[in-house]
Formats: structure tokens, C-alpha cells, sequence
């Protein structure tokens, strides 16, 4: 794929840390200029390696070997520093605070193949996440218009195993979520965080934060991952 290079001074070194996360985000900003412009900011002092434009315009703005700042404070079954661990992915989006909208076609399929590239290139990688995922009382993103079934398919990421299948049982929530990496530490946001990436239907149907058939179903699922 073509890769507009545009650096961010905005990185340091991994200091020998495994890339082991590949971690996807939105830019939540008005347009895409301003976030191109704040991730390449020395005082922002925020980055990613990677920001992928609407028109599925792709930009580089640090090296895979090196350490982005766009994970911040965060973690993930217990680990921390979790940008020395991570590949960061933006996605130019408004954001839940600008006019949250669906990302098009475009945007998808170069974010499909970016992360594709990306996983073949790196084998240590077990985990695609969302940023919501590893810090679910700070951000929102990339929410829940992003179809993370859909990329669980094409072999990025994962997604329940029993969708198809009634759901019976008991599910002790808070301890799920805990298995499957959340810090629980505010459990009504780990839900949230969770239903954004695998139960967006609640955002429509009503359900948000809630306990619901569907949650719960996808919740067992996750165990068997």
C-alpha cells in the first residue's frame, strides 16, 4: 500500500519491550488537518505510528520500532506502558464530541489492509484492541460504528465464539471482564467498553451499560477465546 510519510518528533525508544498489542483508535477532531497537525505537534506531545484519512489516505508518522504516544494512561490483563507494547492506528473520525459518523469504505479497507501488513509483519502481536478497550474510563473510541466482526473475519482481532447459539448460564460479569483483560476498577465503564466493541446493538437498541440477553451471550463467548 501507499504510505505518505509525515513525521511526528513525538516517540522515544521501546527500550526492548515486544510489540505484542496492535491498538485502534479515532482522531476526535474536527477535521483531518488538525489531526494530522496535533499528532505531528512537539507540545502536543501525543502520536501514533500510523493515521488513516477518510479517502483511505494513509500517513506514517512513526516507525514501528519506535515508541508513539497514543496509548497513555492504560492497561490490559494487568500490563501497563502499554504503548511500548503497541502499534497505534488513527482513524480520522470527529468523535463522539465532534459528530460521531460511520466510517466509510475507503477508510475500512485501508484499515483492513494496513492492520493486515502489519500482523503478518509482526507474529508476536496476540492482541487488537480497541483504545476504549484498555482505558475504558477515559475514551470512547473508535466506538461503536466501528465493525470489529466484521474485521474478526478477515483475521484481525477476535469475536465470540457462541453468537449463534442460546445462551443459558450464569456469567459473573465484573470476573469476565477481568479474564478477558478489562481493569474493572469502574466496572459500569469496563461493560461499556466492552458492549462498544462486541455488543455495539446496544448503542441502538437501547441497553447501554446494561446486563442484557446479548451481553451476557457474548460475554460467556469471550471466555472460550
Amino acid at each position: 500500500m501507499d504510505i505518505i510519510e509525515k513525521k511526528s518528533p513525538n516517540f522515544d525508544e521501546r527500550n526492548g519491550e515486544e510489540i505484542t498489542f496492535l491498538i485502534l483508535h479515532y482522531t476526535g477532531m474536527k477535521t483531518a488537518q488538525d489531526a494530522l497537525d496535533r499528532l505531528c505537534c512537539a507540545d502536543a506531545k501525543v502520536s501514533s505510528h500510523y493515521t488513516v484519512d477518510e479517502d483511505g489516505t494513509v500517513y506514517r508518522h512513526v516507525d514501528e520500532d519506535k515508541r508513539a504516544w497514543h496509548a497513555g494512561v492504560s492497561s490490559w490483563q494487568g500490563q501497563e506502558n502499554i504503548n511500548a507494547k503497541s502499534i497505534g492506528i488513527e482513524m480520522v473520525n470527529p468523535g463522539h464530541e465532534f459528530g460521531y459518523r460511520e466510517f466509510p469504505k475507503a477508510q475500512l479497507n485501508a484499515v483492513k489492509e494496513l492492520c493486515l501488513d502489519i500482523l503478518n509483519r509482526h507474529k508476536s502481536i496476540e492482541h487488537v484492541l480497541a483504545h476504549s478497550d484498555i482505558a475504558p474510563s477515559r475514551k470512547q473510541d473508535p466506538g461503536e460504528l466501528f465493525p470489529w466482526q466484521d474485521f474478526s473475519r478477515a483475521g484481525i482481532g477476535v469475536w465470540p465464539d457462541n453468537d449463534a447459539e442460546p445462551y443459558e448460564g450464569d456469567v459473573d460479569v465484573d470476573e469476565v471482564l477481568k479474564r478477558i483483560g478489562y481493569d474493572i476498577s469502574n466496572p459500569e465503564a469496563a461493560l461499556v467498553a466492552f458492549q462498544r466493541h462486541y455488543v455495539p446493538e446496544v448503542f441502538v437498541e437501547g441497553g447501554k451499560g446494561q446486563v442484557c440477553d446479548l451481553t451476557l451471550k457474548r460475554l460467556a463467548g469471550m471466555v472460550c477465546k
